[in-house]
């Protein structure tokens, strides 16, 4: 039999795929907060049943991302500045405890990948793609850690709040700032003072946080 054989273990489901796109439209914004998002709709703009695009809503409500309302069905999920906060508090405990463990394992290659996303974001001006490369860099010298539960705990943090992060970033001047706590990030790294990293991980979300709040409570009045 002569065809072009494919590892369908590693395929992504209809379901896998679904659930990607409304999550990356989810945390860029472009799913405003209270949108609806209508099964029959979905199916059709991805050509497929109902069945995955439930298992897909299901798995974003699992991870906070949406809600399930009577007689609207399901509809993005908002945060409250309260709820907001609490994301942060939780983000600088476990981020800083992350990066602690990571540093003994940083290599070169790991560092000079950091290095390329931390220059990334200095240079960067679109806030989708700023939202993106803070994950990177932050990622890259996570991973390090090889606690993947505690990653998996931080993605779905990120998830949650990454549109408010990006809008933070955005309109309250935050990029300078952010971009200098990276550098004292990595320099830290750099020098294999993992405590060190630890501390400024930990002030570099809680300050993120604090000008994020100051921001919100302005703008909901």
């Amino acid at each position: 039999m002569k065809f072009a054989a494919v590892d369908v273990r590693q395929a992504a489901s209809a379901a896998d795929i679904v659930y990607e796109a409304l999550r990356k439209a989810i945390i860029e914004g472009d799913l405003a907060e209270g949108e609806n998002l209508r099964q029959d709709q979905i199916a059709q703009m991805f050509n497929i049943s109902r069945i995955p695009v439930r298992e897909a809503l299901s798995r974003l409500e699992q991870h906070g991302l949406i809600t399930t309302q009577r007689y609207k069905g399901a509809v993005v999920a908002g945060l409250s500045v309260e709820e907001i906060e609490e994301i942060f508090e939780f983000r600088a405990l476990i981020e800083a405890e992350v990066i602690r463990l990571a540093v003994p394992n940083l290599d070169r290659q790991t560092l000079e990948k950091a290095r390329r996303y931390c220059d990334a974001f200095d240079r960067e001006t679109d806030p989708h793609r700023l939202g993106e490369i803070n994950r990177n860099f932050h990622y890259s010298l996570y991973e390090a850690s090889r606690r993947p539960y505690y990653l998996q705990n931080v993605r779905s943090s990120l998830d949650r709040i990454d549109r408010y992060l990006r809008a933070q970033l955005t309109f309250t001047n935050g990029v300078p700032r952010a971009g200098r706590e990276h550098e004292a990030i990595l320099a830290a790294c750099e020098q294999g003072d993992a405590e060190l990293a630890s501390r400024l991980t930990r002030d570099h979300i809680l300050d993120a946080g604090r000008s994020l709040m100051t921001f919100l409570r302005e703008q909901r009045g």
